[in-house]
C-alpha cells in the first residue's frame, strides 16, 4: 500500500511538473509576442519588404527581401554588376546566382527549402504555434553576448528544429541556432538579431543581423504594402 501511495505521489509530481513547465513556456512566448506588438498587431501583418546591405569580407551588397503571408519569399542582392535571387514559395525553391556562373535558375536543395520556407510565416514562429504543429520546450536560461536569455528547443512540423534564445529584459529574440545540411554536410547555423526598432506602421523588426556569411543592416522596412505576387514564381 505504502509503494501505491508513493508511485501515487510520484505520477502526480510528474504531472505537475510538465504542467508548470508547459505553462512557463507560453508565459515566456506570451511576452515575447507583447514585445513583437501582441498577436493582434502580427496577425495584421501581411507582406513585407526589407531594404538595405550586407556586408561579407569587406564588400557591401545591395539586399532586398520581400514577403508575403504565407505566399512566398524572395531575396534580391547585387553583386559585381549581376542580379542575384532566392524564391520560395509553398511548392518548392530556387536559386538564381549569376555571379556564381549560373545561366538559369536552379532547385533548392530539399533541405535549404525547408528552413526557407518557414519565413513565410510572418506572424512568427510563436504565434499559435500549437496550431502550427510546432512543439516548444523551455531549457532554462543562458547569457547570450552578455544577456541573460530563455533558451527554447523548437521543433516545427516538418522536423527543422533549432534554438531560440529570448532576452529576459527585452523579451525579444537575440540568437537563434540550427543544423543544415549544405553540400552534403551538416553544419550549425547562427543568427544574432539587435537594434528593434519600430517601422512607420508600429510593426517591430531585428534592423541588425548577424550571421556566418555577414552582417545585414536594413535602412528601411515597409509593411503591408502591394506586392505583386508573380515574383514568387520559380
Amino acid at each position: 500500500m505504502r509503494n501505491l501511495i508513493i508511485f501515487g505521489l510520484f505520477v502526480m509530481a510528474m504531472i505537475f511538473v510538465q504542467f508548470a513547465q508547459a505553462q512557463t513556456v507560453d508565459e515566456v512566448l506570451d511576452k515575447n509576442i507583447a514585445a513583437m506588438g501582441g498577436r493582434e498587431k502580427l496577425g495584421s501583418l501581411k507582406t513585407v519588404k526589407m531594404e538595405g546591405n550586407m556586408s561579407v569580407q569587406g564588400f557591401d551588397l545591395a539586399i532586398t527581401s520581400t514577403k508575403s503571408h504565407m505566399i512566398g519569399v524572395r531575396l534580391d542582392f547585387d553583386v559585381n554588376g549581376t542580379s542575384n535571387y532566392q524564391i520560395v514559395n509553398a511548392t518548392k525553391g530556387s536559386v538564381f546566382m549569376p555571379v556564381q556562373g549560373m545561366d538559369a535558375p536552379q532547385d533548392m536543395e530539399p533541405d535549404q527549402y525547408k528552413s526557407t520556407v518557414t519565413q513565410m510565416d510572418l506572424q512568427g514562429t510563436f504565434c499559435n504555434y500549437k496550431e502550427k504543429g510546432t512543439t516548444i520546450e523551455l531549457q532554462g536560461k543562458e547569457t547570450v553576448d552578455g544577456s541573460e536569455a530563455y533558451k527554447l528547443k523548437v521543433t516545427l512540423k516538418n522536423g527543422i528544429v533549432a534554438t531560440y534564445y529570448i532576452d529576459t529584459k527585452t523579451n525579444r529574440v537575440i540568437k537563434t541556432t540550427a543544423t543544415m545540411n549544405v553540400g552534403g554536410q551538416d553544419m550549425e547555423v547562427t543568427t544574432s538579431y539587435s537594434d528593434y526598432k519600430q517601422n512607420a506602421d508600429g510593426f517591430w523588426f531585428a534592423y541588425t543581423v548577424v550571421t556566418q556569411r555577414g552582417t545585414i543592416t536594413y535602412d528601411k522596412i515597409t509593411t503591408n504594402m502591394p506586392v505583386d505576387e508573380s515574383i514568387y514564381k520559380n
